[in-house]
């Protein structure tokens, strides 16, 4: 099969229309439809359903779709293995990091470690939600992810890095009224939270936290938006709950509170994902070796292990 029509039905499904992907590709319109004609008849199935809004794929095409995706990648792999034999590893390489994780503090490391040791490297960082990134990695749209453990997940293998206690990050005077650097879930049950919303590993973990000693946790916003979240909890706002080092990233706790939650602790455990079917590329392996050792560095932190 020639692998341009794959090519082809790939950007004809992403741009939803093959007028527009006729664009995109500068190919005439009819030498598009063509192409996929003749994928319709290798395969013997209709592949897109045409309508005025333009074109979506059907079951079949989704699952062309995907393949699709994953031999496209594997022959960019393969090209730029031949190109840089016998050279420093050269490519590109998709990196996913959890938003508030260790992955807000290693991404401006991991990037200037990149940039020294391998120049031929582009690295695209991608700050996400551990579902829609382990997806991306199952597809073959990106190599690894610095994600939240959220246990066994099909097509995917996580390698457990990191596990570290959750604290209470707030203004002054915004927090429970205690000296200590220690305070439990009862003492949180009437402070205002800000939160991600009930998708994101940290809130699945708080809210359990507070179920166990039978408490709700008062959540006066969700909160996506790393940016927003920084000046929400600066300005008095609410208080949030983060990894140390992700607030150590992300906030000058030298102006906040930090304290750790106790009675229950609260623990996530943050791992490298990859795909348990696709080996990752050379460049890809070189900055995998280089997380690992990014790690290795962050191993002093408080509430880390």
């Amino acid at each position: 099969m020639d692998t341009r029509r794959l090519y082809s039905f790939v950007k004809i499904v992403d741009a939803g229309s093959i007028t527009r992907a006729a664009d995109i590709l500068h190919i005439a319109q009819p030498a598009l439809s063509q192409q996929v004609s003749m994928l319709e008849t290798h395969f013997k199935q209709q592949l897109l359903i045409r309508s005025k809004r333009g074109v979506a794929p059907t079951e079949a095409g989704r699952a062309l779709y995907r393949h699709a995706q994953l031999i496209l990648r594997q022959l960019e792999h393969a090209q730029a293995a031949v190109d840089v034999s016998g050279r420093a590893p050269a490519g590109s390489v998709s990196v996913g990091l959890a938003p508030y994780s260790t992955g807000a503090a290693l991404a401006l490391p991991l990037l200037r470690a990149v940039r020294e040791r391998y120049p031929d490297i582009l690295l695209h960082i991608n700050e996400n939600f551990g579902g829609v990134i382990s997806e991306a990695i199952m597809t073959g749209r990106m190599d690894m992810a610095f994600i939240y453990d959220a246990g066994p997940v099909r097509g995917v293998q996580f390698e457990p890095m990191r596990t570290e206690d959750l604290y209470l990050v707030a203004a002054p005077g915004t927090g429970p009224a205690t000296d200590r650097d220690e305070v439990s879930i009862a003492e949180l049950a009437g402070v205002g939270l800000l939160l991600p919303s009930r998708i994101h590993t940290i809130r699945h973990v708080v809210d359990a936290a507070f179920r166990h000693v039978s408490l709700e946790p008062k959540v006066v916003g969700e909160i996506e938006s790393v940016l927003t979240l920084t000046s929400a909890v600066g300005a008095g706002l609410g208080a949030t709950v983060l990894p140390w080092s992700a607030a150590q990233a992300i906030l000058d706790v030298r102006s906040l509170v930090v304290r750790r939650i106790v009675d229950p602790t609260i623990e996530v455990k943050l791992s490298l994902c990859t795909s348990d079917h696709q080996p990752l590329s050379e460049p890809a392996l070189a900055v995998h070796d280089l997380f690992h050792e990014l790690i290795n560095e962050f191993g002093g932190n408080p509430g880390a292990r």
